[in-house]
């Protein structure tokens, strides 16, 4: 049994003992929201024929623009007009798991906060909010402590009508948010400040915004949990002729003995425009590199802020150190799926190239990519988990084991998931909480 009271006397997780005694007497399981539906409907080949008439006007497209057609084209895109999340979606994600995953990053906030900006206002911005279920786990921590909950404001960035709304219903309750229907919509189709503001049920303010580059400047905590996967990668594989890179093209009329899909990939006749942001170190012997140019966009937008005003980032998603080549792929109803197949109706994704990342980012200090079950443990899941069982019902028992084990376990999401920290370089001796084993997990035993 781990010993609460050295968890007590913590010097750099003090925020723990305050938590986890606030939660006493709180719920013990957070029942997380319905499931709903995302099959396919006929506005799917919407975006089939759109693909189809760019190709035949001007030729082959990256696949870069073809993931970003696929997801977040505004007529019939994957993410816009669905709930593509949970038992019935194509997908799940940590936060839908368990409450212990959002509880774990709000306790890693608060701590940061504590540490570094004691007492100063602080923005949330989630990069990529999903149902909204994170920020409502990290809601539901930051009212365990009084002298943070006037302090924080929520600022979500989403470009999904749908999943806004789902957002909006979920963290807001009953107190109607205001649509603000002359913004978030400039002149050349950006983003210009809010488009939807409003109250959370926990008290906090809550905006939504389209850009990143939209959000108010302040001290900020930046979280994007399974944001960076799902920004368009562009493909390359070695070639005799060097590295081409892959395009997705329409089959020939010789060509037809698959009709399921239109689509094929072909290779560029040689550079392409795109091959600019390739950089293959000396001894890489991988064939296929996939590059996400608006992944180092973000981290780098995340990085400036942090550095010109303060705050905290933590990216949050499956990926590599540079080792892996061809990961792109397609998931439906929880299966890989032919990613030519069916757009719209799947979900598209690719590993996140972490050391790419790192090498986006200046003037900030970066922590990690540590795996998923280092930082849950070292942020005292473990103890969490012992605490809800305990006040827990007998029939809840299962449902929060199994989810401790899905978040940690090496074999399922506990290796697979990176964590990496973006933190003001002004403390060039600091390294955050979970990047380290804290002396309380270092001198108790269970």
């Amino acid at each position: 049994m781990t010993c609460f009271k050295t968890l007590k006397c913590t010097r750099h997780l003090s925020v723990y003992a305050r938590f986890f005694n606030s939660l006493n007497s709180s719920t013990c399981c957070l029942q997380h929201g319905k499931r709903l539906s995302s099959s396919a409907s006929s506005d799917d080949n919407k975006v089939m024929q759109y693909l189809q008439a760019r190709i035949k006007t001007t030729g082959p497209i990256t696949v870069a623009e073809y993931m970003k057609t696929v997801l977040t084209s505004a007529d019939a895109g994957y993410y816009m007009h669905r709930d593509v999340f949970g038992s019935k979606g194509d997908f799940i994600t940590s936060p839908e798991i368990s409450q212990m995953f959002g509880e774990m990053l709000g306790v890693w906030c608060v701590n940061e906060w504590h540490n570094l900006y004691p007492g100063q206002p602080l923005q949330v911005v989630e990069l990529g909010p999903g149902r909204g279920t994170l920020s409502q786990d990290l809601m539901r921590v930051f009212c365990q402590f009084a002298d943070m909950k006037d302090k924080v404001s929520f600022h979500l960035v989403e470009i999904s009508p749908a999943l806004s709304q789902m957002q909006s219903q979920l963290l807001t309750d009953n107190t109607k948010p205001t649509d603000l229907s002359d913004s978030g919509q400039g002149t050349d189709g950006q983003s210009l400040g809010p488009y939807r503001q409003g109250t959370t049920k926990y008290g906090p303010p809550i905006s939504w915004y389209r850009a990143l580059e939209d959000v108010p400047k302040g001290i900020s905590f930046f979280v994007g949990h399974e944001f960076l996967d799902a920004l368009p990668v562009h493909k390359f594989q070695r070639t005799e002729k060097g590295w081409c890179e892959v395009l997705v093209d329409l089959k020939s009329y010789e060509n037809t003995g698959d009709k399921k899909t239109p689509f094929q990939f072909v290779l560029s006749p040689g550079r392409t425009p795109a091959t600019t942001f390739l950089k293959v170190s000396d001894g890489d012997s991988r064939d296929h590199i996939e590059v996400c140019p608006e992944a180092g966009k973000s981290v780098q937008e995340v990085a400036k802020r942090i550095q010109q005003q303060g705050g905290f980032g933590l990216f949050i998603d499956y990926g590599h150190t540079g080792q892996k080549g061809d990961t792109f792929r397609a998931f439906k109803q929880h299966e890989l799926h032919d990613p030519l197949v069916e757009p719209g109706a799947a979900d598209l994704t690719a590993d996140v190239d972490f050391a790419y990342l790192k090498q986006c980012v200046e003037g900030v200090s970066t922590f990690g990519p540590i795996t998923q079950q280092e930082f849950l443990v070292n942020m005292g899941i473990g103890v969490r988990l012992q605490m809800l069982l305990q006040r827990a019902k007998q029939e809840d028992w299962k449902s929060l084991v199994t989810g401790y084990d899905m978040l940690t376990n090496p074999t399922k999401m506990g290796e697979r998931f990176k964590f990496m920290a973006l933190m003001n370089p002004s403390l060039p001796d600091y390294v955050p909480a979970g990047f380290h084993t804290p002396d309380f997990l270092k001198t108790t035993s269970t």
